[in-house]
């Protein structure tokens, strides 16, 4: 979800948003229906009743900010006609690429996660492609297997181990083989793009000190899949981010950790971020376990979105980029 972040509210006009921002009068709030040209009686017929004691229509500087906020009301819904929507068409033609259609069942359950669990820790290093080969010829998409199996199975694993149920060992080697299936699938997963947009360039990095990253390394396969250039870092210390930003232009940042323990870490890295960007109205959003459980902490860290998973954060993405252009 699009976090409500205070530089996000204060340069999107409310009917943009649907609804007022914080920092102005709800009563002043203009929405959808309410322009100026629907307000006022058409030429010929009779006032509505009452009207004749109604305050007259603002002048001046009230109705040219009323008109400016329709404006760029207008222009955020031509953004997302001409940007947004052609980008999430796209994105579900790719999708539609896998060869086999998906049925309502053809998805992974309980019982997959936990035998793939088993499998990636287990002793034979060829047996998870085995399987999970096996669940593909059963129908299951990649998509499906991106999110239902290989994310789950990879939150279960740092379960186990954080139940003392499996060793740090067990789950490194579980993560590792994971992270080969994702490989093994990804030039599937991938759309073919003939030319990136520059301007649909992404950051993607834990917050330093971070070990949970398996998560980052699916939504940069999401994201690489929308048609992004990614650059994602499963270790980055605070000097590297700032070299990075200030040396590259980035439209988003995306920074996930994997518990509350370190939103003072994250609020702090954004603020660097920003500071230091060489692109002044970059975009950042946060993902994670904590933010998934607790979506108002990305604006209370600073953050302008937030997404519970990988197909989530790339949608969030192309609208956000779409928002942050009206800053231009």
């Amino acid at each position: 979800m699009l976090a409500p972040s205070t530089e996000i509210l204060d340069c999107i006009p409310s009917a943009a948003r649907g609804w007022a921002s914080p920092h102005a009068p709800r009563s002043g709030a203009l929405r959808p229906d309410d322009s100026p040209e629907r307000l006022a009686s058409p030429p010929g017929e009779p006032a509505p009743a009452g009207a004749e004691h109604a305050a007259p229509p603002p002048r001046g500087p009230a109705m040219g900010a009323s008109a400016r906020a329709a404006r760029r009301a207008a222009r955020l819904v031509r953004m997302i006609e001409v940007e947004v929507v052609p980008r999430l068409v796209l994105a579900g033609r790719a999708a539609g690429r896998d060869s086999a259609p998906e049925p309502v069942a053809a998805a992974p359950g309980p019982e997959d996660v936990v035998a793939l669990v088993g499998l990636v820790i287990g002793a034979d290093a060829a047996a998870p492609l085995a399987y999970v080969e096996d669940l593909r010829l059963r129908g299951v998409t990649l998509e499906r297997l991106y999110l239902d199996l290989f994310a789950v199975t990879a939150q279960r694993l740092g379960q186990l181990w954080t139940e003392d149920l499996c060793s740090f060992a067990d789950v490194t080697v579980g993560l590792a083989r994971l992270q080969g299936l994702v490989r093994e699938y990804s030039p599937a997963f991938m759309p073919s793009v003939e030319a990136h947009d520059p301007r649909r360039s992404a950051l993607l990095i834990p917050v330093p000190g971070e070990q949970h990253t398996f998560g980052l390394v699916m939504v940069a396969e999401f994201f690489l899949r929308a048609g992004w250039e990614v650059r994602s870092e499963p270790m980055m210390s605070n000097d590297e981010v700032r070299s990075a930003v200030r040396n590259r232009w980035f439209a988003i940042a995306g920074i996930s950790i994997g518990n509350n323990d370190r939103l003072d870490g994250v609020a702090a890295l954004i603020r660097l971020v920003r500071r230091e960007s060489c692109n002044r109205g970059i975009g950042v959003m946060v993902g994670g376990r904590v933010f998934a459980e607790n979506p108002e902490l990305a604006g209370l860290v600073g953050a302008d979105a937030t997404a519970t998973d990988g197909r989530q954060a790339a949608l969030q993405a192309e609208t956000l980029l779409a928002l942050l252009s009206l800053r231009n």
